[in-house]
């Protein structure tokens, strides 16, 4: 618990301050509601909530699996072959340069109306940084670790997976982490562009009637589902590589 009392503290205090001002400057309800109404639409709303909440996390974590894959099996194949390395690399960045919301209605066109082109839109999201991250790990592993291999007399896979990969590992938890905060950008634009499901769908909706107390519990709802998945993602990550300790 000594390590929550400080964010918790800070949380409380942000939240009081927020009660503050607009108590104290009597800003209207359609343009900041104060954090008590918002909680209350937490709570008479939780099923509502929840339900959208359910339909955005799946497509998060669908788009996190594909993403990531993805990125690992692309990283390989630039290291491991030069002349794709020269193709495939302008088409990664071809693929940041362009906007998401650009992208997204074009997604939507081609993949339909229902979670697949909000699941490529995340993909979009996280493919490019665990890709670059897992990448620029392979390819700057010790180059003692190699020669020794190389002595060793270890095979070009073998020295892939069990000395580069390896060595690429932390590297690659950046990249990971990464991915799990910006996830949500990918699956909320989709949703904004066109849905009839999800916290960026409700998003939409409430800020169509006005209700913008529904809006920041949505709000809060995303930010909430993404700093959990952050955090699991980094507990799991500090297991798996339990041997590199932070300096």
């Amino acid at each position: 618990m000594k390590g929550w009392s400080r964010p918790l503290l800070a949380i409380t205090g942000l939240l009081l301050l927020w009660q503050l001002v607009v108590t104290g400057l009597s800003v209207p309800e359609y343009i900041l509601p104060a954090p008590v109404a918002v909680l209350a639409r937490l709570y008479t709303d939780a099923g509502l909530l929840w339900s959208h909440a359910l339909v955005t996390l799946a497509e998060m974590l669908m788009a996190l699996v594909l993403g990531v894959g993805l990125g690992l099996v692309t990283a390989l194949c630039l290291l491991s072959c030069t002349r794709l390395r020269i193709w495939l690399l302008p088409l990664l960045l071809l693929t940041q340069a362009m906007p998401l919301f650009a992208l997204a209605p074009l997604l939507m066109l081609w993949l339909g109306y229902g979670m697949a082109s909000k699941v490529a839109a995340a993909v979009l999201m996280v493919f490019f940084p665990v890709t670059n991250s897992f990448y620029d790990g392979l390819r700057h592993t010790n180059r003692d670790w190699l020669d020794l291999a190389s002595t060793l007399n270890a095979r070009s896979r073998a020295t892939l997976m069990l000395v580069r990969c390896p060595a690429a590992l932390p590297s690659l938890a950046s990249g990971l982490r990464t991915a799990v905060v910006i996830v949500p950008i990918g699956a909320v634009a989709g949703e904004w562009v066109g849905s009839s499901a999800g916290l960026g769908y409700l998003m939409m909706q409430a800020n169509a009637r006005l209700w913008v107390d529904l809006l920041f519990a949505a709000l809060f709802l995303l930010a909430l589902c993404t700093v959990a998945l952050y955090y699991l993602t980094d507990w799991w990550l500090r297991r798996l590589i339990s041997w590199h300790k932070p300096s």
